[in-house]
C-alpha cells in the first residue's frame, strides 16, 4: 500500500485507524456502550436480563477522483446483524453504502443495508433527546406512516437551492411478496428570510397487496431559535382498506440546557380507520455528553398500543456510551 501511515496500538480500538492510498482514506470508528430496557414495565410477563451491549465497529473509506467527485464507502461490523436471518455467512455485516458526491449535482447513495428512503428519513422529525414519543414501548410502532426501505437502495439528495433540498429514494422489487419496486420524494425547505425554520413535504407509494396501492404523505414544519427547538409533524396513508388508512400527527420541543444536556418532550396520536381507539404517546428524554461520554435515555407511555382499547404500556431505556 502506498503512503501507508504507521499508527500506535491504541489505535486499534477506534477512529485513529487510518492509512491512505493514492487519493482514498480509511477509518475506523467505534464505541462502547451498555445499555437497560423495557418495552413492557407494567406487563405480566417476566421481563429477563434487561442489559445489553453495543457490539459494532463503522470502516469509512473516501477519495476524489480527477473529476473533482469524491466517492465514500462504509461498512459496519455488528454481531446482531439483522441481515444474519436473510444471507448465510452475513452475521458480521450491518449498514454498509457508497455514496458519489458530484461535486455540485447533489449526492448518490446505494445502501446495500441500513439506507433510509425520503419517506422513511420523515416519518416522526419532531425534536427528541433520545428516541420518539413511539419507540422502545411494545407493539406501539405497528401503526405508523413511513414509507418503505430496504436492502440494495438508490437515494439522491440534491444541493440547496435558495433554502430547498430534494430527496428522491428508488428501491427495485421493493417487496417479496408483490415484487413492485417503489418510489418516493420528500422536499424540505428553509426561506433564507426566516432563520431556523424549515417546512417539508414527502410522498411515496407502497403496495403491501398485488394491484392495491397505498398513498403515504408526510408534512412537517419545525423552528430552532436559540436552545429551544419545537416541531409539529402531519402524516397520513390512503388505501384501499380502512386497515390501510392511517392518520399521525406528533409534537415534540426540545431545549439544549447547556453544550452539554438537552431535554425534549414529545406527543404522538395514530389512528387506522379500522380502529374504535386512537393510540396516543407522550415521552420525556433527555442525553448528557461530557468528552466522549454520553448518556441518554427515555420513558414513554403509551395508551390503546396499536388501537386497542385499554392496551396501555409505558416503556423505558437508558444509554452510557463511549466514543472513540
Amino acid at each position: 500500500m502506498n503512503n501507508f501511515k504507521k499508527i500506535g496500538l491504541s489505535a486499534l480500538a477506534g477512529s485513529l485507524v487510518a492509512f491512505s492510498a493514492h487519493a482514498g482514506e480509511l477509518s475506523v470508528s467505534g464505541s462502547a456502550g451498555i445499555s437497560i430496557s423495557d418495552g413492557d414495565t407494567n406487563g405480566t410477563a417476566v421481563s429477563g436480563n434487561q442489559f445489553s451491549m453495543g457490539d459494532s465497529i463503522t470502516f469509512s473509506g473516501s477519495g476524489e477522483m480527477d473529476n473533482g467527485m469524491t466517492i465514500s464507502v462504509k461498512y459496519e461490523l455488528d454481531g446482531d446483524s439483522a441481515d444474519a436471518t436473510v444471507d448465510a455467512g452475513s452475521e458480521i455485516y450491518d449498514d454498509h453504502s457508497i455514496t458519489l458526491d458530484t461535486n455540485g449535482f447533489g449526492t448518490i447513495t446505494f445502501a446495500g443495508h441500513g439506507g433510509s428512503s425520503a419517506m422513511s428519513a420523515i416519518d416522526d422529525v419532531t425534536p427528541n433527546a433520545y428516541e420518539e414519543s413511539w419507540d422502545g414501548v411494545t407493539g406501539a410502532d405497528a401503526d405508523l406512516v413511513n414509507g418503505l426501505s430496504g436492502n440494495n437502495m438508490f437515494t439522491y439528495k440534491s444541493p440547496s437551492f435558495s433554502g430547498a433540498t430534494i430527496t428522491m429514494a428508488y428501491l427495485n422489487a421493493s417487496d417479496a411478496v408483490t415484487d413492485v419496486s417503489y418510489t418516493d420524494f420528500a422536499i424540505a425547505y428553509s426561506p433564507e428570510m426566516v432563520d431556523g425554520l424549515t417546512v417539508g413535504f414527502g410522498q411515496g407509494d407502497t403496495e403491501a397487496v398485488t394491484g392495491t396501492e397505498i398513498e403515504d404523505t408526510a408534512m412537517y414544519v419545525k423552528y430552532t431559535y436559540g436552545s429551544m427547538t419545537v416541531a409539529y409533524q402531519e402524516n397520513e396513508s390512503d388505501g384501499a382498506t380502512a386497515a390501510e388508512d392511517i392518520d399521525f400527527e406528533a409534537f415534540g420541543i426540545s431545549y439544549a440546557v447547556s453544550d452539554n444536556l438537552t431535554i425534549a418532550y414529545n406527543q404522538s396520536e395514530s389512528k387506522v380507520a379500522g380502529d374504535s381507539f386512537a393510540q396516543e404517546a407522550t415521552g420525556i428524554s433527555a442525553s448528557f455528553t461530557s468528552g466522549g461520554m454520553t448518556i441518554a435515555g427515555m420513558m414513554n407511555d403509551v395508551d390503546n398500543v396499536a388501537g386497542q382499547d385499554a392496551n396501555d404500556t409505558e416503556g423505558y431505556e437508558l444509554n452510557l456510551s463511549f466514543a472513540f
